[in-house]
C-alpha cells in the first residue's frame, strides 16, 4: 500500500458507520495490526501521544461522564439527606434564638444549592471538565462550609449548657466517605481534598478550645479528646484517600481490559456465530467504529479463524462505496483474532420492514440498485457472497447521505475461480451454505457450486421481503424453506400487495427463476432493469433524508447484525 492510500484510508478511518455481520476484507499481507495499518501509520508517528486526550486514562469523555454520573449520584443521595434532615431541623429548631434561625437558614440554602446542582447534572447536555469540578465544589464544599458552622454553633452551645464537647467525626466521616466512594480522583487531588476536609474539623475544635472560654472549661477539653478525634479524623480522611486510589486502580485495569490496540472497546453490539462486534473508539483520532472479535475459545476448530481471516482478505479487496470498509486487522498477544470496520447508523432492511412494514416500490428500487453496484464489484473480482439477505444489506446514514446501501457479512464469500491458490477449503463438498429463507436452489440443492447467478437469486428474494414484508416462502422450519426454493413457485407479490408495479414484479420473479440461466446474468444487467421500471427515480436522496427524520430512529437504530449464518 503507498503512502497515498495510507493517508486516504486514514482519514476515512473515522467516518464511523456501522457493520453488519461478517464483512471481510484483507489488508495487505505485511500489514500489522500497529504499524501498516491506517489507523497504524498515524499512532506510528514519534509525537508526545501522553499529551493527547485519550492516550491516558484521565479524564477523557469517557472519564467526564463517569464524574459526571457520579457526581449526579453524590449530588442527589446529599440532597436527599439534606432535605430529611432540613424537615427534622425545622421541627427541633428554636426560633427565637438568631443562631439556630441563622443555621436552620444556613442548611435551608446548603439543600437548595444541592436540588439545583441535582437538576442541572441530570440534563441532557453535554458539561465541560471545568463545569463539572465547580458542580463537585458547589455539591461537596458548601456542604463542608455549613458542617463547620453547624459544629461552632453546636460546640460553643454544649459547653455552655453542658459543659462537654461534643463529637463530630461521625459527621464528618459520612461527607468524606460519600466524596470518596462518587468521584472518581487521581489518590494525590483526592489526598488534598479529604485532608482539607478533616483538617479544617480538627483545626475548629482546637482554635474553638483554646480561644473560648466556656469551650476550654468543657469537661472533655483535654488532651486525650483532642488526640481521639485527631486520630479518628486522620484514619478516616487516610482510608477515603486508598479507597479512591484502589478505585482509580481497578477503573485503569477495566480500561485496558476494553482495549485492543489503538482502540478502546465500549459496549457489546452484536454477536453471532463467528464473533463478537463491539462499538469502540480509535483512542488518538477518537472516532467511533466497529471491532469484530473471535476469541481463542470460540477457535477450536482452525477453520472457524481461517474463515474469519479469510472474510477479513475478502473484504479488504472491496472499495466500492456501497461495500463495507475494513480499517485494521490483528491479532492480540492472548491469541484473540480482531478486525475495524466502519461504524454505520442505521438499519439493516430487515430491521427496516419488521420496524415499519413494506417499502415502497420506489424506495425498493433505490436500496436494490445500490446492492447491485456493492455486487458488481464483488461479482467483477471472481467472489460471490452466498449469504444475500436483509439482515446482511444496510441501510446507513453516512456523509449527509440517507438510505446509503451498504452489503454485509462477506463470511461466506467464495472466489469463483482459485483466487486464493494454496488455501484450505472451509467449507465440505455438497454442504449448504445461506440463509433458508433466501438461499437459491443451487444453494439449497448443494451439488454445484453457486455462481454470481445464484446472489441475484437472493438479492431478488430480499425485494421480495421488501416489497410484501415476509420472503417468498415461508415456513416454521429450515427445511420446508430449502425444499421450497427447489420446487415451488414464489406467490406473484402484487397478490398480497395490489399496488406493486407490474415491471418490478417481473424483475423479481425473474431473479427468482429456478434455473440460473433464466435470471439475469449479472448485476449490471438487473441493475439496467431496475432503471427502466416505471417507479425508479421517484425516491432519491431528498426523500430518504425526509423519511429519516420523519421517524427519527435516532440512537435505537444503530444496530449491528453480527451473525453469520450457515447451514450444514
Amino acid at each position: 500500500m503507498d503512502s497515498q492510500q495510507t493517508r486516504s484510508l486514514a482519514r476515512e478511518a473515522g467516518e464511523a458507520t456501522l457493520d453488519g455481520s461478517s464483512a471481510s476484507l484483507p489488508t495487505p499481507d505485511r500489514a500489522t495490526p500497529d504499524s501498516a495499518s491506517p489507523d497504524g501509520a498515524r499512532a506510528a508517528c514519534p509525537v508526545a501521544v501522553r499529551m493527547l486526550e485519550g492516550a491516558e486514562p484521565g479524564l477523557t469523555a469517557e472519564t467526564r461522564e463517569l464524574l459526571r454520573s457520579r457526581l449526579r449520584t453524590a449530588t442527589l443521595v446529599m440532597c436527599s439527606g439534606f432535605a430529611a434532615f432540613l424537615v427534622w431541623h425545622a421541627y427541633i429548631v428554636s426560633w427565637s434564638d438568631p443562631r439556630w434561625v441563622t443555621l436552620f437558614a444556613a442548611h435551608a440554602a446548603v439543600t437548595l444549592v444541592l436540588g439545583v446542582n441535582s437538576i442541572l447534572l441530570c440534563r441532557s447536555c453535554p458539561i465541560s471538565e471545568r463545569s463539572l469540578r465547580w458542580h463537585e465544589l458547589a455539591v461537596f464544599g458548601l456542604p463542608s462550609v455549613f458542617m463547620l458552622y453547624f459544629q461552632y454553633v453546636t460546640v460553643n452551645y454544649m459547653a455552655a449548657e453542658y459543659r462537654m464537647l461534643p463529637n463530630f467525626t461521625g459527621h464528618w466521616t459520612m461527607l468524606i466517605f460519600t466524596y470518596a466512594m462518587f468521584i472518581p480522583n487521581t489518590w494525590q487531588r483526592a489526598g488534598i481534598v479529604l485532608g482539607a476536609m478533616a483538617g479544617a474539623s480538627f483545626l475548629l475544635l482546637v482554635g474553638m478550645i483554646q480561644f473560648s472560654p466556656c469551650c476550654a472549661g468543657a469537661v472533655n477539653a483535654n488532651a486525650s479528646f483532642a488526640v481521639q478525634t485527631f486520630l479518628s479524623l486522620t484514619m478516616c480522611a487516610v482510608a477515603g484517600t486508598m479507597g479512591v486510589a484502589t478505585i482509580g486502580r481497578l477503573r485503569r485495569e477495566a480500561f485496558e481490559a476494553r482495549q485492543l490496540g489503538q482502540y478502546h472497546l465500549k459496549r457489546l453490539i452484536g454477536r453471532g456465530g463467528m464473533g463478537e462486534v463491539y462499538l469502540a473508539e480509535h483512542r488518538l483520532l477518537k472516532r467511533p467504529c466497529a471491532v469484530k472479535l473471535i476469541r481463542p475459545d470460540k477457535a477450536g476448530d482452525p477453520k472457524v479463524l481461517a474463515r474469519f481471516e479469510r472474510e477479513v482478505r475478502t473484504s479488504a479487496r472491496l472499495s466500492h462505496w456501497n461495500n463495507i470498509d475494513i480499517f485494521d486487522y490483528g491479532r492480540t498477544d492472548d491469541g484473540t483474532f480482531y478486525y475495524v470496520m466502519e461504524f454505520l447508523p442505521g438499519l439493516s432492511l430487515h430491521d427496516l420492514v419488521t420496524r415499519y412494514g413494506p417499502l415502497p416500490a420506489s424506495r425498493v428500487i433505490y436500496l436494490l440498485r445500490q446492492t447491485c453496484d456493492a455486487l458488481g464489484e464483488a461479482h467483477a473480482m471472481g467472489l460471490i457472497h452466498r449469504d444475500i439477505k436483509p439482515a446482511n444489506i444496510f441501510a446507513a446514514q453516512r456523509g449527509r447521505q440517507y438510505d446509503v446501501v451498504k452489503l454485509l457479512d462477506f463470511g461466506l464469500a467464495k472466489p469463483v475461480s482459485n483466487l486464493e491458490s494454496g488455501s484450505q477449503q472451509l467449507t465440505q463438498v455438497g454442504s449448504i451454505t445461506g440463509s433458508p429463507q433466501f438461499l437459491s436452489p443451487e444453494q439449497a440443492i448443494g451439488d454445484s457450486e453457486p455462481d454470481s447467478r445464484s446472489d441475484l437469486y437472493s438479492l431478488g428474494a430480499v425485494g421480495y421481503f421488501m416489497l410484501v414484508g415476509r420472503p417468498p416462502f415461508d415456513y416454521e422450519r429450515p427445511m420446508q424453506q430449502i425444499v421450497a426454493h427447489v420446487r415451488e413457485t414464489p406467490e406473484p407479490p402484487s397478490r398480497s400487495q395490489p399496488d406493486i408495479p407490474g415491471d418490478l414484479e417481473q424483475a423479481i420473479l425473474r431473479c427468482l427463476a429456478k434455473s440460473p440461466s433464466d435470471r439475469f446474468q449479472s448485476a449490471s444487467e438487473l441493475a439496467e432493469t431496475l432503471d427502466a421500471c416505471a417507479a425508479s427515480g421517484s425516491w432519491g436522496p431528498a426523500d430518504a433524508r425526509q423519511w429519516w427524520r420523519d421517524h427519527s430512529p435516532g440512537s435505537e437504530a444503530c444496530r449491528e447484525h453480527a451473525a453469520d449464518a450457515e447451514v450444514h
